[in-house]
């Protein structure tokens, strides 16, 4: 039986196409692809923004994973 797909939420700060802001984006994973980019995307003025969206995630039971060695510099963390 086919599962759905897992989705993930990646949190940039200020990624090249978008150079003013933090950007939260959805992934979508179904184990056996690498993840796929979705059309979902949060734009988020400030730091501020970014910790109330970690919050609402975390409040959603989402796990935080912190950015890894090999993880494109922009990207702070993401979240399961």
């Amino acid at each position: 039986m086919p599962r759905e797909p897992m989705i993930s939420w990646t949190i940039y700060d200020h990624p090249r196409d978008f150079p003013h802001c933090y950007v939260a984006r959805a992934f979508s994973i179904d184990g056996n692809e690498e993840p796929t980019p979705t059309d979902s995307i949060i734009i988020l003025p400030s730091l501020e923004a970014v910790d109330a969206l970690r919050e609402t995630f975390a409040s959603m039971g989402l796990v935080r994973w912190p950015r890894q060695d090999d993880d494109d510099s922009v990207i702070m963390e993401v979240w399961l």
